[in-house]
């Protein structure tokens, strides 16, 4: 009964989740934060700030292209240029904004201490010795276009919104007697017998005319049209194209080895681990002093035996994020600690213990375990890697000098594309079976299949004048012409080829009404009379336990009157024919006490969702969130 609830997940997800599937949860963050000096109109007003009508066309083309990226060539951008896509991500951006608010003014903040603790935790970032990669981490970053320092800015933004949501979601929860009663419903069995009316034993009664055949044929003419398609001869043009043309001298290896040094340049790594003897800040003096000392005996006691650090820190340390793990914080990442802590770290030697260090968290007792010098990659070890940077950067080169070239002499010589094949030394394609929808018979993720082409491909330039399309943009970096080989313009299938067809759906079609009339029939006779002559034996269903009986169906049992038994309810169905059911019986079922704590909790999950959307939408008041309509009409079509 409640698949289709979601169990609770976390609002946010972090680092490679991101990265690799860029989530709606940093979808507009920096919106909320960057200045309000965008062009455009603004489109709507929360807490005195403007959502502008840039930052609107820029959620929607972020939207865009995620779905673009998912769906590929079945995806279509006209599905996003209606007022309600349009309303629904600006509902979006306001909530967001609401949300931003309620966090300034309440100074959820993240300690650094917290944010480092998360970082390290990120799956996938991790070395064969299970230590924090800071290399691998600020690769990974390189690729998405982000520095350490705006990814973990975001990361802290969205922890922000975390604990101020998750403290509002967490507060839903389900009564025990509503868990009860649904409990009971869900776990009710009802015993059924089906009497089944199949259109295909009625298929004998129905006689199909002549007529009916041409009146099926005339009025579903669409069902039988052979679309327009094409042979058409294709080339690309893009970087990997001209990759195959392009020489790396060991030379230029060389030379960029010495270049980019730094590249190949591991940082020093330092493990650490720390035992805190926490305070407020607005602690007394006597706290403080009651924290130092305890820091000191500590500090004493594992400086004669360093080995007892981590059972000294499991004891003792106030630090809740590493205080299980022996106060190991792994490898420090720069800038994720405050100050005096990263100082004193990075003064260490390795196995040295510090004296304790004063924070705005308390006193650290610092132990370096682990230090790995920065080292540089030999010429060998990284000369693959180089070879195919150059030569990628110089075929990125060869491009950008070809594209304009490219775009020119398709145009110019528009009967062949002979010509720019030798130039350029592009392989000449060939397509088949093409239609202004693609060629279902190749991966949707070939450029025959690209919207834009098939676009220029089957226009009257292309067709009547026979010329080469235009030079087209099929993604980014890659350019694309096609001119047509053979042509075939639409057609219709003859009637004599496609009766027989014809014949069968009219025959279908009526034998289904005749099952349907001869069911209601049976129906009323016995709501009338009970009999259980032509049923099927019993068969126990509920909700958890559906056997095999069609969804429409048991939605009828279930919902039908029980109060007098047996209960008999009829239903239609398409394709099939018409189904009477007849329950007879009415059990309380066994309880599951498992699946009642998974539907408990499922709906539960359900009420926290809820309470959540009522909080923000109770914010957005808050902030005196409105909209300025005449901004969402539809813009023109979208590309």
């Amino acid at each position: 009964m409640f698949e289709y609830i979601r169990t609770h997940q976390r609002l946010m997800q972090f680092l490679l989740l991101l990265i690799i599937f860029p989530s709606f949860a940093f979808f507009g963050i920096e919106s909320y934060t960057r200045s309000q000096a965008a062009a455009g109109a603004n489109v709507a007003t929360v807490a005195g700030h403007s959502i502008t009508q840039q930052e609107l066309d820029n959620a929607l083309r972020e939207q865009m292209d995620t779905m673009r990226q998912n769906y590929g060539p079945q995806f279509d951008p006209k599905m996003f240029n209606t007022p309600e896509v349009r309303q629904n991500v600006l509902d979006e951006l306001i909530a967001r904004k609401a949300v931003t608010e309620e966090i300034r003014k309440q100074n959820v903040s993240i300690a650094d201490a917290t944010l480092q603790q998360e970082l390290l935790r990120a799956p996938g970032l991790q070395n064969a010795n299970g230590a924090f990669d800071n290399d691998k981490y600020k690769q990974v970053l390189a690729q998405r276009g982000m520095t350490p320092a705006v990814y973990e800015q975001r990361m802290r933004q969205n922890m922000a919104f975390e604990q101020l949501l998750g403290s509002v979601q967490n507060t839903g929860f389900l009564p025990r007697a509503v868990a009860e009663r649904i409990a009971l419903i869900t776990e009710q069995e009802r015993e059924v017998q089906v009497l089944n009316l199949k259109a295909a034993d009625f298929a004998a009664q129905v006689k199909v005319t002549d007529d009916m055949i041409k009146a099926y044929y005339d009025k579903n003419a669409a069902l039988f049209e052979i679309p327009e398609t094409m042979k058409a001869q294709y080339v690309v043009l893009n970087a990997e194209a001209l990759a195959a043309q392009v020489t790396v001298s060991e030379d230029d290896i060389a030379g960029f080895y010495k270049s980019n040094t730094k590249t190949y340049t591991s940082d020093e790594q330092r493990k650490v681990s720390h035992i805190l003897i926490g305070f407020a800040k607005n602690a007394s003096d006597d706290v403080k002093a009651k924290a130092k000392a305890k820091a000191e005996t500590l500090l004493a006691e594992v400086r004669k035996n360093p080995a007892v650090f981590a059972k000294l820190a499991k004891e003792n340390s106030d630090d809740p994020g590493s205080k299980e793990q022996g106060g190991d914080l792994g490898v420090m990442v720069k800038d994720a600690f405050v100050k005096p802590f990263e100082a004193a770290a990075l003064k260490l030697k390795q196995g040295e213990i510090s004296e304790p260090v004063l924070t705005d968290y308390g006193y650290h007792i610092i132990y370096l375990t682990e230090l790995r010098a920065a080292a540089v990659k030999p010429l060998d070890e990284v000369r693959a890697q180089i070879a195919a940077d150059i030569k990628k950067q110089k075929a990125a080169k060869s491009y950008s000098e070809a594209a304009e070239a490219f775009t020119d002499a398709v145009y110019q010589q528009a009967d062949s594309l002979q010509a720019v094949a030798d130039k350029w030394k592009l392989k000449l394609e060939v397509a088949d079976g093409l239609s202004k929808q693609g060629n279902l018979g190749v991966p949707a993720t070939s450029p025959v299949n690209n919207p834009k082409f098939l676009k220029a491909l089957f226009s009257d330039e292309v067709i009547k004048k026979k010329h080469n399309t235009e030079a087209v943009e099929i993604a980014p970096s890659t350019l694309m012409a096609g001119r047509m080989v053979e042509y075939k313009a639409a057609s219709k299938r003859p009637l004599d080829e496609v009766k027989a067809a014809i014949v069968a759906k009219i025959t279908q079609t009526e034998a289904e009404v005749l099952a349907e009339k001869e069911g209601k029939a049976k129906l009323a006779a016995l709501k009338a009379a009970d009999a259980v002559a032509g049923f099927s034996d019993v068969k126990v269903i509920s909700r958890a336990k559906t056997e095999d009986v069609p969804p429409q169906a048991f939605s009828a049992i279930m919902k039908a009157d029980v109060q007098k038994l047996p209960a008999f309810v009829g239903v239609n169905m398409p394709g099939a024919g018409y189904m009477v059911y007849r329950i007879s019986k009415v059990n309380a079922g066994n309880p599951d006490a498992a699946r009642r704590a998974s539907d408990a909790q499922q709906i539960a999950n359900l009420v926290a969702q809820q309470e959540l959307t009522s909080y923000i939408d109770l914010l957005k008041k808050k902030a005196k969130a409105s909209v300025n309509k005449e901004t969402l009409k539809v813009s023109p079509e979208t590309n």
